[in-house]
């Protein structure tokens, strides 16, 4: 019942916290993988990497019209994965890409089509929810400056999951909003390549002595 509890905990934690990204009217696209409890902030991609582990678990089903459709979506996949790295290098501008996406685009899709009316109901369904919701496959294309992986994010939390299988967690609503503060804080210095250590000694020398707080808000 314990883990139940907190597993329910973490998840309404989630919503709380995306219901305050959906309020929010500086977040472009959230990348994120299928799971419906993102659907609400209605701004979203859909991770590709994700989405090949997908297609390659098709690939590896013994039923032969889920393999083909499996290795029919895998080859435009990798396909998008080497112009987004060509666009990510600068090897081709931002019109090329979208360019080189189109015809990619197009077979991803009429491929989700024939999953839907494959009459298989191993492939109905997820083929029926990534058509249904194919703005959230390309919002890398169309927006620039949008990656369509959430490597980046899952990298940023691997420290703090580390943490807390090691720790175990905490014991409080205070105990948590202090690791979530820690963790956001450490975090933005590595990405920005600033000390940790000397961004925190000038936070509390700021609220002792009743200043402003050094902001992790890079300057422009």
């Amino acid at each position: 019942m314990a883990g139940k509890r907190k597993v329910h905990s973490a998840a309404f934690k989630t919503r709380i916290a995306l219901a305050a990204l959906k309020g929010d009217r500086t977040l472009n696209e959230l990348a994120s993988h299928r799971a419906k409890l993102y659907w609400q902030c209605g701004r979203l991609q859909w991770c590709w990497a994700h989405l090949k582990r997908d297609f390659q678990t098709l690939i590896d089903h013994p039923d032969h019209q889920v393999k083909r459709l499996g290795h029919d979506l895998m080859r435009p996949t990798k396909r998008l994965f080497g112009a987004w790295a060509r666009d990510r290098d600068g090897t081709i501008d931002r019109p090329r890409f979208q360019r080189e996406m189109q015809p990619i685009r197009q077979e991803i899709e009429l491929l989700l089509l024939r999953g839907v009316f494959s009459g298989n109901r191993r492939l109905h369904g997820m083929c029926k929810e990534l058509y249904e919701h194919r703005e959230w496959l390309w919002a890398f294309v169309d927006h620039d400056g949008i990656e369509p992986t959430n490597n980046a994010s899952e990298r940023a939390l691997r420290h703090g999951v580390i943490w807390r299988k090691l720790s175990f967690g905490t014991q409080s609503v205070a105990g948590s909003r202090f690791v979530a503060n820690m963790l956001t804080v450490i975090e933005t210095c590595r990405q920005q390549d600033r000390p940790v250590f000397e961004y925190l000694t000038a936070a509390v020398a700021a609220h002792f002595t009743h200043a402003d707080c050094p902001s992790l808000v890079p300057d422009p």
